[in-house]
């Protein structure tokens, strides 16, 4: 038994609230549950009942046993002076106020039923790959949908507290943190960590003055990931080495803590030569990249603007020493769905917040237009259950997994509430 589960039995009303008393026999009759607390003081704020045809407005506190009140040290915090009803799972003692007069309490296991506790035992005593696992097909489709939603912009949410910390780091600048993110995105997951060290060691205004020139780009960009230190006798590598020499002096970069680029285990498409080249060519393609992108409106939109490829050396290579079959590498439309998710429009949720817009309808019609992620925790999902094919979809399931299924917060979650509160 976990004190949570009390919490989402009083907050739902799952107990059988008809002829409540309090231990010491007073008919209690409930106004309001009041608004669950979820930081210090007392776990409901201003509920109103009627204690013995007394109408009392206050706080309610919630404990395993109502010795617990004593064992958090309530008696000495001021927080709980406003407590009108004490609701335990088990009576063991008598609470008392300041002024001695005892805190009326409600022993809350007489009034709730034994299927919705053995929901609650089963569902979180479950060793399946989430406890939900077997359940999961018949949560009702309405239900499930509107959860997932919620989960989306949840994950914005707190993807937007990492954006902010970015945008407090630069200054306000938005057209830098969309630097940074972009890098790390165009690095995958492999050298994602790579690649955001490149944009931690050069500001961003030098990227500014450089990036009218395709070829200072790419020279920039090789040269502080440590491509460019290598013998090789080639024109275009010759000419890069040439312009990030003049580049490192005119700006005094410095790259040592730039991390090492991965190529193992990469398909040569994801090589970071080529994801570096097209990333040159992005900021090459456009003055006002941020205004740019926040401004675009569909997907097809996106599409278009990202229809980027690399310089014409790396159509003949995927690496500075060795010639391939010839390919133009342009952004797949799969790369660009997940710039589009990782970048674009958590971006473009957090803007719009800081702008007071909201500018939810816009990102909901975006997201639900990109097909949805494929990973072991979207697939198994999709094993489970058939569910709309949208990056909606994948984006709200991966928060799910790893902050409920995986914390087994089945009790601040949507599903698991449906399942337990089944009996009702």
């Amino acid at each position: 038994m976990q004190e949570d589960f009390l919490h989402f039995v009083w907050k739902y009303k799952r107990f059988q609230s008809a002829d409540l008393k309090t231990v010491e026999g007073l008919p209690v009759h409930i106004i309001h549950l009041g608004q669950h607390n979820h930081n210090a003081g007392p776990d409901f704020f201003n509920a109103q009942l009627i204690i013995d045809n007394q109408k009392w407005a206050g706080n309610v506190e919630i404990h395993l046993k109502s010795s617990d009140w004593y064992v958090h040290n309530h008696e000495k915090d001021s927080a709980y002076d406003n407590v009108i009803l004490h609701v335990v799972w088990e009576h063991d003692t008598d609470i008392y106020r300041k002024d001695n007069s005892v805190i009326p309490t409600l022993e809350l296991q007489q009034y709730i039923k034994a299927e919705l506790l053995n929901n609650y035992k089963n569902l979180l005593s479950s060793k399946s790959w989430i406890n939900c696992e077997k359940d999961f097909h018949n949560v009702d489709d309405f239900i499930l949908n509107n959860w997932i939603e919620r989960l989306y912009f949840e994950r914005l949410e707190q993807k937007s507290k990492s954006i902010n910390a970015l945008l407090s780091a630069s200054k306000n600048n938005w057209e830098a943190v969309l630097f940074k993110m972009l890098c790390k995105n165009f690095g995958l997951k492999v050298n994602g960590q790579a690649f955001l060290s490149l944009a931690n060691s050069v500001e961003f205004s030098v990227v500014r003055k450089t990036k009218h020139s395709f070829e200072d780009l790419e020279a920039l960009f090789f040269g502080q990931c440590n491509l460019l230190n290598d013998d090789i006798q080639d024109g275009y590598f010759l000419d890069l080495k040439k312009r990030y020499v003049y580049l490192k002096q005119k700006f005094n970069l410095a790259n040592q803590g730039v991390l090492p680029l991965q190529f193992f285990r990469l398909r040569p498409p994801n090589f970071p030569t080529i994801r570096l080249s097209q990333l040159a060519q992005v900021y090459n393609k456009e003055d006002n990249l941020f205004s740019k992108l926040m401004n675009l409106e569909t997907v097809d939109d996106y599409y278009e603007f990202f229809n980027i490829c690399t310089s014409a050396f790396w159509e003949t290579h995927y690496t500075f020493s060795k010639t391939s079959k010839r390919i133009k590498k342009n952004l797949s439309k799969s790369f660009i769905d997940l710039l589009l998710i990782n970048t674009i429009l958590p971006l473009k949720f957090s803007y719009a917040k800081s702008l007071g817009k909201d500018e939810e309808k816009k990102i909901l019609d975006l997201i639900t237009s990109i097909a949805i992620e494929k990973n072991s925790v979207v697939d198994k999902f999709l094993d489970l259950k058939a569910l709309k094919t949208t990056a909606m979809t994948s984006q709200g399931l991966i928060q799910l997994k790893n902050n409920y299924c995986n914390k087994n917060k089945c009790l601040q979650c949507a599903i698991g509430n449906q399942l337990i509160a089944n009996s009702y």
